[in-house]
């Protein structure tokens, strides 16, 4: 089984703060820990939303938010990491999504990469930037309504396409929250709820994902990648399908 762990941000990072170089530390090493235990398919942290937009597609109208954004409902179904040169052309792929799935909201931000937090610097000559855009779970997806076949059809056209062009690194979707658990953990404390989750208003700031064998395991790694992040909550979701 595969699990999303989506950790939210806080004003802190949403103001254009780093980590700590003990909070890069610790992250480090349990993401090495991670990859040591060969459970580790994928990690990324998200840039401030001020550096983002929100795309909304609703009974064919279009609609674009630019960042900073406030927390709607941040209940993601679904997710997708390009490789563009620009905010605008991850934008126009979005709305290829978009047109394909039906109304939508998706978030696209910049993924965090090692020079935006003073690791290292950016290599000459790189010209394109890693985005990643999250579709925002609805009714449909919450209920666990399957798209119907000639949506998944022209889903996988789009997905071939971009993969050829290479823009598509990977993408995902998730399991309806009511199959989700959240992490709260504040205070020294850590609580677990299951879902589903009538709201979610704080806005992603990274996630992992990990192959495992249990619900059970998914929530003892969230504990402990918790108490490496902080304060924080975590929401911890099945992944439905994932391509890379």
């Amino acid at each position: 089984m595969k699990f999303m762990m989506l950790h939210k941000t806080d004003a802190y990072y949403e103001s254009g703060g780093l980590p700590s170089k003990e909070l890069i530390a610790g992250v480090g090493k349990m993401v090495g820990e991670m990859v040591k235990s060969g459970k580790l398919l994928a990690a990324d942290g998200l840039r401030s939303s001020a550096e983002g937009v929100r795309l909304k597609l609703s009974g064919g109208k279009r609609s674009v938010v630019k960042g900073p954004l406030k927390g709607e409902d941040e209940v993601v179904a679904g997710f997708a990491v390009l490789r563009v040169h620009s905010l605008d052309e991850a934008v126009e792929w979005a709305w290829r999504y978009a047109a394909v799935a039906g109304d939508a909201v998706l978030d696209i931000r910049p993924a965090t990469e090692p020079w935006d937090i003073g690791l290292g610097k950016k290599p000459e000559g790189l010209t394109t930037r890693r985005y990643i855009a999250m579709h925002k779970a609805d009714a449909a997806s919450e209920a666990g309504t399957p798209p119907t076949p000639q949506v998944m059809e022209r889903m996988g056209a789009l997905i071939g396409e971009m993969k050829q062009a290479g823009v598509l690194l990977s993408t995902g979707a998730l399991e309806p929250s009511s199959r989700a658990a959240r992490l709260r953990s504040f205070g020294g404390t850590q609580t677990v709820v299951d879902g589903p989750f009538a709201e979610s208003n704080e806005l992603v700031g990274g996630f992992v994902i990990l192959e495992l064998d249990t619900r059970a395991d998914a929530i003892a790694w969230a504990k402990r990648y918790a108490a490496v992040l902080g304060e924080v909550e975590l929401d911890i979701l099945p992944v439905a399908g994932l391509s890379t």
